[in-house]
């Protein structure tokens, strides 16, 4: 496959970095009350009862008034880009359907045709692809219970039969194809990594991750090409003539490698950062010329921003093919023929096309796209069209599909919105910018309720995961509620650290540094409180895995400034999230938080982290956590709630059973959400 993965390797990397996989959703938060597991309430009730995988502490009853108020909230459904057929113009999408719990497998067989339903697992289908010759099957992955423990699986189209293709006691990524060749089996690269536990209970002191070569109509022959030090490596391409494969080994959000692998001999080679060029850098690899002759990597080497290089692989030179755009090139695909580059640019938060001749490497025109914030791009294999998705404020993510040629633009899904709501009317996105206690701006996306809503506004700050993610314009799915029903103005900061803005800027929170993003957030209250429409009396916070840090970190420094707080699946103290994290990320989470084997380090990690200072936490605080999540752990959050709770803090728990780092069924999704409508009320004062 000659697709540029970037935004693959970027999730990825972002799995290992810890960034939330969640919408904008959140929970609620309340005194201590109840403690247990409720099972579910019959039809008559009054209330609500959580399903019996949801154990909920302190979080009042919820009154089905309210699920049927906001019922028609919590059914949008989108579909996401994963692949072309290799010879028919049809596609798979991810898409949750209607009744569903969870996104699965669909084909799409033209545009606009009604999605055929391929799986129907109660745990969610993100990826998967078609076999690149003839597409006689498809290879996806998928983990059980949100535990990231991803297994890859054969399907046949036709039966719908599974295989497992992996062994279950290890974690599995696809990265990618080798080119497909007529009278020669089709051959993928997967990587894997042991989980955390040894056989006799220890964990692991160092970690290796093993790249192998597997013909999925053949699992029990699969072989072992390179066992490689550390989890953060991908098989980002393969050459043309399937002889060597570029790998990037992810260091941090700030370091990376490109090797080159001898899929013959195994044999490997740095090729960037080149020996003795000393610095570091971020370089991701894409794909090869269509001479063999290059590698395309996108890569900060050369100033702030991720661009798009082509390298020569027998000189080395390298040439810079975007450096004009001030912008990170954040994804994209390079057509069968190796003429054409299409590229995603991140344009201060929104995704744009820009199209390069792949062999002189200057900018074609940009065609003419439906309004929007650009996805995943993808070329098919003999056509030459390229798909493409778009999300924004009117509506989840859709797919299109674009003729470079003519400029023709095709729409091949169509977002569903339940009766009675109309997503284009919804409010769009704004960018605003705020000076912090340095000087420095700091910007974020704002969303306004509608004008029926007068007087000053209660605000919801909502901080992105990661740390090195960013707040993206786009659906706000189910929290649209809060902008249309509840007169809520919803801010997405993008904080220190965040992605998006140069390699300077995202690395302004490491180690020592980590308390400056917190300051940002104290610099945006005081922004809040000299607009005229915005109230900052009535402010809550919440946030996801790294941004529920945040949002604990809000509640202990500026605890007088809010209202209340909702922690996701957020780290509470930085020393027991370092020790308890699945081994494959330890090590890469130490080069963002510092190592807390240092006691220099430790001492500090100690003194910033929210357990630590929870006696400031004095007001109500809902804490959300899926009790498999392998990034954080759930006793993050068990602890932060018994400590909080010791102060006489109101705190609300919500634990998932069956969830990871983010709640992917719809179920529990929905009763979050309810809890959340239920804690927003209270804390802002709300009817």
């Amino acid at each position: 496959m000659n697709h540029i993965r970037l935004t693959s390797i970027r999730l990825s990397a972002a799995a290992l970095a810890g960034a939330a996989v969640l919408a904008l959703t959140a929970c609620a938060g309340a005194p201590p009350s109840s403690v247990g597991t409720a099972a579910a309430a019959p039809p008559g009730d009054a209330t609500l009862a959580p399903n019996p995988k949801l154990h909920v502490e302190g979080i009042p009853p919820v009154p089905r008034t309210l699920v049927q108020a906001v019922d028609k909230y919590t059914d949008f459904r989108g579909h996401a880009f994963l692949d072309w057929h290799p010879t028919r113009r049809e596609m798979l999408v991810s898409h949750r359907g209607a009744g569903g719990n969870t996104p699965q497998l669909y084909r799409i067989g033209a545009p606009l045709a009604e999605p055929e339903k391929l799986t129907d697992f109660a745990d969610p289908v993100f990826s998967a692809s078609y076999e690149p010759l003839e597409g006689r099957y498809i290879v996806f992955e998928r983990d059980t219970g949100g535990n990231e423990v991803n297994q890859l699986y054969r399907m046949d189209p036709a039966t719908r039969e599974v295989t497992l293709l992996t062994d279950p006691d290890q974690r599995h990524n696809l990265d990618t194809w080798l080119h497909a060749q007529a009278g020669r089996p089709s051959r993928l690269l997967h990587t894997s990594v042991p989980l955390d536990r040894t056989a006799g209970g220890a964990t692991r002191a160092s970690i290796v991750s093993t790249l192998w070569l597997l013909d999925p109509l053949r699992p029990q022959e699969r072989r072992k090409l390179a066992e490689l030090p550390g989890g953060g490596w991908f098989a980002g391409s393969v050459s043309w003539d399937n002889r060597q494969a570029a790998l990037t080994n992810y260091v941090s959000a700030n370091e990376s490698q490109v090797w080159l692998l001898d899929l013959a001999s195994g044999e490997r080679r740095q090729l960037l950062p080149a020996a003795g060029t000393g610095g570091k850098a971020t370089y991701l690899a894409a794909g090869f010329s269509r001479d063999n002759r290059a590698l395309f990597v996108i890569s900060d080497s050369a100033g702030e921003f991720n661009e798009m290089l082509r390298i020569d692989l027998a000189t080395g030179a390298r040439t810079r093919v975007t450096g004009h755009i001030p912008w990170d090139v954040s994804g994209g695909s390079l057509s069968e023929d190796g003429q054409l580059a299409a590229l995603r640019l991140n344009e201060d938060g929104m995704g744009r096309l820009r199209l390069f001749d792949a062999l002189s490497l200057k900018e074609l025109p940009a065609p003419a796209l439906p309004a929007g914030n650009l996805g995943t791009t993808q070329f098919h294999k003999q056509r030459g069209e390229l798909a493409f998705g778009l999300n924004g404020s009117a509506g989840p993510s859709q797919v299109y599909s674009l003729d470079p040629a003519s400029g023709q633009v095709q729409q091949w899904t169509r977002a569903y919105a339940p009766p009675g709501v109309d997503p284009t009317r919804f409010a769009p996105q704004q960018i605003v910018r705020w000076k912090s206690f340095d000087g420095r701006t700091i910007s974020g996306l704002l969303t306004l309720p509608p004008a029926r809503y007068t007087g000053k506004r209660p605000v919801l700050i909502h901080i992105h995961g990661g740390p090195e993610a960013q707040a993206t314009f786009g659906f706000l799915n189910r929290n649209n509620y809060f902008v249309e029903e509840m007169g809520i103005a919803i801010l997405q900061p993008n904080v220190r650290g965040s992605a998006g803005y140069g390699k300077t800027f995202v690395a302004l929170d490491n180690g020592m540094q980590r308390e400056d993003s917190v300051k940002d957030i104290g610099a945006l209250l005081d922004w809040i409180a000299t607009q005229p429409n915005l109230d900052a009396s009535r402010v809550a916070v919440i946030g996801g895995s790294y941004g529920g840090y945040m949002s604990l970190a809000v509640s202990t420094n500026y605890a007088d400034r809010i209202a209340g707080s909702i922690d996701v699946v957020g780290i509470s103290h930085f020393v027991t999230f370092l020790n308890n994290t699945e081994s494959y990320r330890r090590d890469l989470r130490r080069v963002e938080y510092g190592d807390e084997r240092e006691p220099a380090m430790r001492e500090f990690l100690d003194r910033i982290s929210p357990l630590t200072n929870a006696s400031k936490i004095r007001k109500p605080l809902f804490v959300v956590q899926g009790r498999n999540d392998p990034r954080v752990p759930w006793t993050e959050a068990e602890q932060i709630v018994a400590r909080a709770r010791a102060n006489g803090t109101p705190v609300w728990y919500l634990r998932a059973e069956n969830e990871g780092h983010g709640f992917a069924r719809k179920e529990n999704a929905d009763y979050q959400f309810y809890a959340t409508v239920l804690f927003l009320r209270d804390v802002l004062k709300l009817p």
